[in-house]
Order: structure tokens, then C-alpha cells, then sequence
């Protein structure tokens, strides 16, 4: 569905506009045309085998890379940002178990979706007849290559979309559509020098600048792995993070510019910062459903977020131990 220069424009300001009523925190457009470039990349990614056990990442590549293979016809891609920061904190103490900002509240696919299709049905009615399809990281879409396409961010080295007023605390959504819009560019990547990511992450799974092992990463881990155990050289690594992790993205110089969400379903559940890791120990399968019910958290299964309480522990317990034993020696230092 085309239109000229001027129509373009003109209908893409007020898509940015509909979305900015919406409750999306930014809006950019990009042509939907094969991605070249990232499909050599993603390629060589999964030859490495960076993708541990998340075989579905093997599966569909030409639709992962081609948006014309997901909606016929398809002349554009709206990508949308959502913010999910809230400003209250984890608990410092390691006996408590982190669970990531991102799984605080409810279910992002939800609340993104329904604003999505919103958003989708007012271009449908404003055109009169569009075909197309939203996106909410359930779908074989590269949402970050598209947002950052967009004019939305840069993909840092840590391998999150950047948005130079905002920060990297927000969701990315999709429509993919057979209308004709006024494309966005990109910006350029702000990351310079800065390897802070890089540093802090405790597992080393940023293992180059801007590629991450997943076979390392405590996202990973704690989420999509479905191993009833984890290494045991990366346990100490993952420290008290039960579910999911961001300290690479709690160290970014750009999370300075970080606002509170509006979205009042994104704000923390009770306990979600502050249960002890022995609270969650005594979790059964039916008050994990229960509490987590509309939650993030499900992704992780019973088994395995137990397994990560038992980790993270294991990792306490060792931190007392070590403290214990510290006491103890600088007592004796003080005595003598």
C-alpha cells in the first residue's frame, strides 16, 4: 500500500503520535527489507554456538531475517519502546533472591500486545485496510536490529538497544504492515571506549564487544535453561540472581537518563525485591503458579527457579562463611 513523499510523512507523524497516546515511550519506522548484514552475523553466532540449548534460534532463519517472509506484502516496521523502570531497588542483602526489573509486574507480552494491536487497528481504520502483524519477542523477529534500524537506540556491547533519552530499561514491539510509511534512520552507536558491561559481567559472557555466550549468561541460566543443573564453575558467578539478571545493564553510563514508567502494570509485586532466598526455598508448585500467575517468572518453570534458589543459596551461605571467617580473623589481628 503506497503513497506519495508528503502522504508518507504526514501518516508516519501520526503513527508516532498515536503511539505516543498509546503509552509507547518512543516510536520509529524502518523498511521491511531482508537483513543482509545481521543474517551473516546471527549465522555465525549460532556456528559458534552461542545459543546453548535455545535451539528455536536455529529454526525459521529466513523469517528471523526477512520480514517479507512473516506478512506478505510487507513495506514497513514500526517498532515501539516501552519503558519498565522502576525506581525501587533489590535488597542489598545477598540472602534475599534478585529477581530482573523486567519481571516485576505483569507480563510484558500482554501489555505490549494490547497496545500494539490498538495501535495496529487505529492504522487499519486511518487507512481503511491494512494487513499485518504485531510482534512482542514471541516470534522469530531480530526486535533490537529493528528498533535500532528505526532510529530507536544503538545495540550496545552488551547487546541491549541503547536509547540515547531513556536509557535501556524499556520493551521493544513490533507491527510489521503492508503500509508504505516514511522510514526513520539510524543512529550512531555512543558507546565508545566504554567497556563497563563488559567488566562487571561476573560470568564473562560478553565474550567479545557486542556478542554475548549465552552458555554464560545468567539471563540464560536462570531463564531459558532447562538443565535441572548449571555449571558448577558459573554457580558463583550468578550470585543471588533467581531470575534473569542486570548488572550490565545497572552499570551502563547511559541508564543516568532512566525515568519511572507510567505503566502501572510494570510496578514491583509484594516480595518481588525483598524474599529471602529460605522464603523461596519453601515455595511449593502451587503458590509459585499462584504468585506468579500473569507473571514473567512462569518462563523459568518450577524446577528450574528452584534450582536457582538452591544456587543462590549455596552462593549466601558462602558469603557468610567467608565473612564469618573474616570476623574471626581480623578479631584474632585485633587481639594480639
Amino acid at each position: 500500500m503506497g503513497f506519495d513523499g508528503h502522504a508518507r510523512r504526514r501518516l508516519s507523524a501520526e503513527v508516532k503520535a498515536e503511539a505516543a497516546r498509546l503509552g509507547f515511550d518512543a516510536c520509529g519506522i524502518s523498511r521491511a527489507e531482508r537483513l543482509d548484514d545481521e543474517a551473516r552475523r546471527l549465522e555465525t553466532w549460532l556456528l559458534e554456538d552461542r545459543h546453548a540449548s535455545m535451539g528455536y534460534m536455529e529454526r525459521n532463519f529466513e523469517k528471523r531475517v526477512d520480514p517479507t517472509r512473516l506478512v506478505d506484502g510487507a513495506r514497513s516496521v514500526i517498532s515501539v519502546l516501552c519503558n519498565y523502570y522502576s525506581p525501587q531497588e533489590h535488597s542489598p542483602d545477598p540472602a534475599t533472591g534478585k529477581i530482573s526489573r523486567y519481571a516485576w509486574g505483569d507480563d510484558y507480552h500482554d501489555v505490549l500486545k494490547e497496545k500494539l494491536w490498538s495501535l495496529y487497528a487505529w492504522l487499519d481504520h486511518r487507512v481503511g485496510g491494512i494487513a499485518g502483524r504485531a510482534f512482542v519477542d514471541s516470534a522469530p523477529v531480530l526486535d533490537k536490529v529493528w528498533a535500532a534500524r528505526s532510529g530507536l537506540g544503538w545495540i550496545g556491547k552488551h547487546t541491549n538497544l541503547i536509547n540515547p533519552r531513556m536509557g535501556s530499561w524499556f520493551f521493544i514491539g513490533e507491527l510489521i504492515v503492508d503500509v508504505d510509511l516514511a522510514a526513520d534512520g539510524p543512529i550512531p552507536d555512543y558507546c565508545g571506549s566504554c567497556t563497563r558491561c563488559i567488566d562487571a559481567c561476573p560470568t564473562d559472557a560478553i565474550f567479545r564487544p557486542y556478542a554475548v555466550d549465552s552458555n554464560r549468561c545468567i539471563s540464560f541460566l536462570t531463564i531459558e535453561n532447562r538443565e535441572s543443573t548449571v555449571d558448577p564453575d558459573l554457580h558463583g558467578g550468578m550470585q543471588n540472581w533467581i531470575f534473569g539478571c542486570d548488572i550490565c545493564q545497572e552499570v551502563c553510563p547511559w541508564n543516568k537518563f532512566k525515568f519511572a514508567a507510567e505503566e502501572p502494570r510494570f510496578d514491583p509485586r509484594e516480595g518481588t525485591t525483598d524474599t529471602l532466598l529460605t522464603k523461596w526455598m519453601e515455595l511449593d508448585i502451587d503458590e509459585f503458579r499462584r504468585r506468579f500467575k500473569g507473571s514473567p517468572v512462569l518462563r523459568a518453570k518450577f524446577e528450574g527457579f528452584k534450582r536457582n534458589v538452591r544456587i543462590a543459596l549455596k552462593n549466601s551461605l558462602s558469603l557468610d562463611e567467608e565473612a564469618g571467617t573474616r570476623s574471626r580473623r581480623e578479631w584474632t589481628l585485633d587481639s594480639s
